[in-house]
């Protein structure tokens, strides 16, 4: 049975956003209805979401801001403005910030359907004809096309070697088995020779100098066959 999508909504009218969710859950989607700006971002950590509607006009936090730190957690995340700011200029602001729609109250719920399914049946289809954008492990997203790692604790951005940046992938697509040292060698370095071995090691320090801010991260040597990120 194919799991429901989750839709993150960010909602603080009460009367709308109870109608909006249950309308939705009719069509078999799975909803985490917030109502506050503040508590959205720890909300959002916590889950596990397909796409985010979010409203522009929110106590404390506004939308803008919000999809801003969603973003930085999950650059590949798509999103909905659903707000009843219709200002040129704001809407402009949504799609710079990389909204996949900007829809104005009122607006016709079927449409709404309509554009929620081509944007998920668009990034499925990207999810599986690509790589990942992003990797997460802890607190740190690895950027590989970037070569970037973001703490997103602190917002600090290390930038990586080349080789730097595909081991770190390699480990992470492998974490919690063993990344075997031969296989990343001839993959990164295109040989598994004495020295090839001996400047993976160095690679693997700097790596793990780069990991420790999030102490719930440890690379693993494993004797004899190569090493193992583990995420506590």
């Amino acid at each position: 049975m194919k799991a429901k999508n989750r839709i993150f909504l960010v909602e603080d009218d009460l009367s709308f956003g109870s109608v909006l969710k249950a309308y939705l859950e009719i069509y078999k989607y799975d909803i985490e209805w917030v109502k506050d700006g503040n508590d959205a971002i720890n909300t959002f950590e916590k889950g596990k979401f397909d796409i985010c509607i979010l409203d522009v006009m929110l106590p404390h936090i506004d939308g803008f801001q919000l999809a801003e730190n969603i973003k930085r957690l999950r650059p590949e995340i798509p999103f909905i403005f659903l707000t009843a700011k219709t200002l040129k200029e704001d809407e402009i602001k949504g799609y710079q910030l990389g909204a996949d729609d900007y829809i104005k109250k009122p607006f016709d719920s079927e449409i709404l359907l309509f554009k929620l399914q081509a944007i998920l049946n668009r990034n499925s289809d990207t999810k599986s004809s690509s790589n990942p954008t992003s990797y997460q492990i802890g607190q740190l997203l690895l950027k590989p096309n970037f070569r970037e790692l973001l703490d997103v604790k602190s917002n600090i951005t290390q930038k990586l070697s080349p080789k730097e940046s595909e081991l770190l992938k390699l480990l992470i697509e492998s974490k919690d088995s063993v990344l075997q040292r031969d296989v990343a060698l001839r993959k990164i370095w295109g040989d598994d020779n004495y020295f090839t071995k001996r400047s993976m090691d160095v690679y693997i320090t700097k790596l793990r100098k780069y990991l420790k801010n999030d102490p719930s991260i440890e690379i693993l040597n494993i004797h004899g066959s190569g090493f193992r990120l583990i995420c506590r």
